[in-house]
Formats: structure tokens, sequence, C-alpha cells
């Protein structure tokens, strides 16, 4: 069978298991690149040619750890779920020499200035993910019966490891969240009139609510401009906007507010998880709200914190 129709295959059955479309995109990607990797090599047992490929990725290309375990994750889904031969024991291979770096982190004073140099829905947003430690894509994805202004809370549903999490919402954003709300609900009934009005929604809840997709409730809170086709089937739906038009209004805000630190969307998620252990929030409470498995993720945010007990020695000298 060609690379290409293993590939359809294989999307297919990311897709009938339920696998989120980014994560179908990036196994697609590493796949097609594993595969070109076995025309050029053929020789040698599966270990042999996932070894050679991993260490390629190290050697030749000096991918970060990150990637390469991306990497490594796609050719042992694929051999575990499309082949009658799931993938043994490896052996060593080479590890990609590009340590893990320190998030970028940006000081209260930094995201007031970049919240202020932010407006209309990119400054809710951005205000979201603050208040909430949310990734761009858990902002993005959140559906109007996700965020519950009353008890201050926002549900993050089928999050990074398809796992749920509740965190928290400023109250100071209650009223905004609450318009929003109703802008999207005058906005799907226009749809509705038009003949649109039904949303994508996972498979199963697809399968087990069929009058879900066209109710308010299950309308993203942060709908695209226009209504456009589905990737997947081609239905024509209202999706959320899109990310490159956020972070392209994070860019031009960073540029505004002068900041220079280089950092993308995902400093906000850094920087609320930094901030809230600084004002000395227990790290197992930060834990949870950032949706970590193990909490030596979020330690991680202890070595960027500004520790004020720390007195530098120069200080001494120039007193």
């Amino acid at each position: 069978m060609k690379g290409k129709e293993l590939l359809q295959q294989a999307d297919h059955k990311m897709r009938f298991m339920g696998y989120a479309r980014a994560t179908r995109k990036t196994y697609h990607h590493w796949l097609a690149q594993y595969f070109r990797w076995c025309v050029r090599f053929p020789h040698g047992s599966s270990e042999d040619k996932a070894r050679g490929f991993l260490t390629d990725l190290a050697v030749r290309c000096n991918v970060a750890q990150s990637t390469q375990h991306q990497a490594l994750c796609a050719v042992v889904w694929f051999y575990k779920n499309m082949t009658e031969s799931p993938l043994g024991t490896i052996g060593e291979f080479v590890n990609t020499a590009r340590g893990s770096r320190l998030p970028v982190v940006l000081s209260q004073e930094e995201t007031r200035a970049l919240l202020d140099a932010m407006t209309g829905i990119h400054w809710l947003i951005a205000s979201v993910m603050y208040s909430g430690g949310l990734r761009l894509t858990e902002a993005l994805s959140l559906r109007i019966k996700d965020v519950d202004t009353g008890r201050q809370q926002i549900t993050v549903r089928q999050g990074k490891g398809n796992k749920d999490r509740t965190t928290t919402l400023a109250t100071s954003l209650a009223p905004h969240i609450q318009a929003q709300q109703e802008r999207v609900q005058a906005l799907h009934r226009g749809d509705t009139a038009a003949g649109y009005g039904e949303v994508y929604l996972p498979n199963a809840i697809a399968r087990k609510y069929p009058n879900a997709a066209k109710s308010t409730a299950w309308q993203y809170l942060f709908p695209a401009s226009k209504i456009g086709a589905c990737p997947d089937t081609g239905v024509l739906r209202r999706h959320h906007i899109h990310p490159t038009a956020f972070t392209k209004a994070l860019r031009a805000a960073k540029k505004k507010a002068g900041i220079k630190k280089h950092f993308t969307a995902h400093a906000l998620r850094h920087s609320f998880a930094t901030h809230l252990l600084e004002t000395g929030t227990d790290i197992r409470t930060v834990q949870e709200l950032l949706g970590h498995k193990h909490v030596d993720t979020t330690m991680i945010y202890t070595h960027v914190m500004q520790k004020h007990h720390v007195r530098s020695p120069l200080e001494a000298l120039t007193a």
C-alpha cells in the first residue's frame, strides 16, 4: 500500500477515535516524514527503521526534544493502531541535543500594557487566557455553555491529553462575557434564519445529541466573522476565530505596548501560572488549574518566579 493511502487511512482512523484536528495534523506530518524515510531505507525491522528515523531527526535535523517526542508518538501510534504488529522495544537512539527552555513570562506591568494595547474580541480572548491560564486553542474552542459568569468558572473541554478541567474567570470579565454571549446568540439567530446555524461537534456528542449542533449553548463563544466549509466534511458552518487572526492582533499589541521580549500567545498561560505562584498560591492548585498531569511540569514556573528574598551581592558593593 502506498504512503498516501496509508496516510488517508490513518487520518480516518484518528477521526474515528476522536482525536483533535491539531493532533491529527501533527501525526499526519510525522507519518509522512517517516514513510519517506522508509522508502529511502527499506531494509531492517520496524524497530530498526523507527530508531534510524528518530536518530536522523536529532543528528541531521537538530530538532527539539519535544519535536522528536512528537515524531516518536506518531510512529508508535501507527504501528499500534494501523498494523498487526505493534512496535516493540526500539532500543537506544540519539536524543536531540537541544534541551528544554525556560518559559517566557511577562511581568504584571507588561501584561497590563499588552492588554491595554488590545481591543474588541481579541482583548477579550487574551483576557480570558490570562484569567484562567488557557492555551490559545482552548480559549478559541470555548462554547457559550462553557463559561459560567455566576460561578466565575471556565470549563475547558477536551484539553491537552483529551482531559476536561475547570479554571478561574475574573469577576471583572463577567459583564464582557455576558455581552459576548448575547452577541453570539443574535448572530446564531441570523445564521439559523439564513439556513445555517449548525456548529461542529465532536463525533460522540454529535451521535448522542443530534440536535445539539444547532443549539445556542454549543455555539463558539468567539465565532469567526464568516461561515466556511468544515475541512473534514465540507459542511458550511461558522467555526471559531482562526488562531492566526489572534496571533496578528497580539503581535500588533506587543509592538504598540513596546514590549521587547519575544513571546507567543502561550506567554499569557505562563504568566498566569507564575503570577499565581508569586502571590502565594499553592503549586498543587496551580497544577490543577493548568491541567498538568504531573506537578513536575508545573515546577518549571518556580525557576522564573521573582524571588524577592534573594539579594544580589552587587547590592553590597554599590550601597
